[in-house]
């Protein structure tokens, strides 16, 4: 069983650790963050805190029932009853159905809390675990991107106030 949480400047340190312990992993599958993500990562997170006060992005932890960072799943570019999707779980709880109860439980709060009628998603074509969790959790294909020079495919997932989601 996984929670989301929102995140705080009190998860700074945890979700530093969380990141370069999982740095190589993410690498294999999504363009890495760079040195400089690190080495400012608190002065970083000072200003996307900022920014989700004003609702512009929403950040969570997943978190397991000992509180055990798993994984972040994110909203980002909020306007217009939309916002992007975005999320990493870590390697050791990759492959347990992690990021897909994550997703769907953002989708949940994407429409109940931020008031949201869609989501986004983008993925690397070699990236076939966030593709499949995008398919389980009612997302569809859109259109052919240029992912930081990798070929992908950006998703939509309509929302609707019942929690049932149209294609």
């Amino acid at each position: 069983m996984i929670r989301l949480q929102r995140l705080t400047a009190e998860h700074e340190q945890a979700l530093l650790a969380f990141e370069l312990a999982n740095r190589a992993y993410f690498a294999r599958s999504v363009p890495d963050r760079g040195d400089a993500y690190f080495a400012e990562f608190a002065d970083r997170l000072r200003a996307l805190l900022a920014d989700q006060a004003t609702g512009l992005l929403h950040f969570h932890l997943v978190l397991d029932d000992r509180g055990e960072l798993l994984g972040r799943v994110n909203l980002v570019d909020v306007a217009d009853g939309t916002a992007e999707l975005g999320y990493r779980i870590g390697e050791h709880a990759a492959g347990r159905g992690v990021a897909t109860a994550a997703v769907e439980q953002l989708c949940r709060l994407a429409v109940t809390d931020y008031r949201l009628t869609s989501l986004t998603a983008v993925t690397t074509h070699d990236n076939p675990a966030s593709r499949a969790v995008l398919a389980r959790t009612g997302f569809t294909a859109e259109a052919d991107i240029d992912l930081d020079g990798r070929p992908g495919t950006r998703y939509r997932r309509r929302l609707v106030s019942s929690g049932r989601t149209a294609g």
